[in-house]
């Protein structure tokens, strides 16, 4: 009998130990888990600056008196993308 009660008490110790493997994972799961949610939020943040900095780019070609008419182009592009932003913005705030 007392074979049987040594394998029941290891069993219960390797138990304990996969429990508390378990739960030290799952600290580190949602550690991570945050982390990648932060580094989420800065990306986005960072593309965000990149486009106002592509943005301001534009303008300042735009306002150079030299510009191409590729240029042009693609200034107007944007201007009529913005103003459809713009007309979007002002239909949701009128519901």
């Amino acid at each position: 009998m007392e074979p049987l009660q040594e394998h029941i008490r290891r069993i219960q110790e390797k138990l304990q130990q996969l429990v508390k493997q378990y739960s030290a994972l799952q600290k580190e799961n949602e550690k991570l888990s945050l982390q990648l949610s932060l580094l989420k939020e800065k990306e986005s943040i960072q593309h965000q600056q990149i486009d106002e900095l592509n943005q301001q780019v534009s303008l300042l070609k735009a306002a150079k008196s030299g510009m191409s008419e590729e240029d042009k182009k693609d200034f107007e592009k944007r201007i009529n993308q913005y103003l459809k932003e713009i007309d979007k913005c002002i239909a949701m705030l009128q519901e």
